[in-house]
């Protein structure tokens, strides 16, 4: 059974099967018969986990097994205590309303790599980071959330699944490697 860590970088697909112009996993990774256990938006970063195994995949990706996700997320604006707590508190989405959620404030990350093409910086308009942890993870459910409480998405990075970290398995974007099952639950490796 394998289990791959991959940094997906900013704009590539989260597909092996081919798209015009457009960069895919399969431009990165060339291990066969493995699939990204949840998925990544194209302008999306970070943390993707693939296996060969249809069970792992399965409990990695459904909400339904509670592996924790964290986001960091780039903000426009600066978020207050009310923002954090509407953040937190479900939020009506109009199709769906999500799970209460962690959201704190923190410093820019100093092990996150550029964003290639860096975000637009506006002079009259500061921007802050947070850190989200969400334990289901619906499309495009971030920045969404964000949206809601008046706090657009610049840069969304997922940073861990369960145990697992960019922070503690440092990869630059592109670079993958094998973790064990048992790291995603915390347990040292066997």
């Amino acid at each position: 059974m394998s289990l791959i860590l991959f940094n997906k970088p900013f704009q590539v697909l989260c597909q092996f099967s081919p798209q015009e112009g457009r960069p895919t996993l399969a431009d990165y990774l060339k291990i066969p018969n493995i699939y990204p256990a949840g998925r990544l938006d194209a302008d999306s970063e970070g943390l993707l986990l693939l296996t060969d195994d249809g069970k792992l995949q399965h409990d990695i990706a459904h909400p339904d097994h509670k592996q924790p996700k964290t986001y960091l997320v780039q903000v426009e604006g600066v978020p207050d205590a009310d923002s954090l707590a509407r953040l937190q508190a479900p939020i009506n989405l109009g199709d769906f309303t999500t799970q209460p959620c962690k959201a704190v404030r923190i410093a820019e990350p100093e092990w996150l790599w550029p964003r290639n093409p860096p975000i637009r910086q506006r002079a009259d308009q500061p921007t802050s980071w947070l850190a989200i942890t969400l334990q289901e993870g619906k499309n495009r459910q971030v920045r969404r959330m964000t949206a809601a409480v008046g706090l657009p998405t610049l840069r969304l990075v997922r940073s861990a699944i369960g145990a697992i970290s960019l922070a503690s398995h440092p990869l630059m974007p592109g670079e993958w490697r094998e973790v064990t099952p048992a790291e995603l639950v915390g347990a040292s490796p066997g």
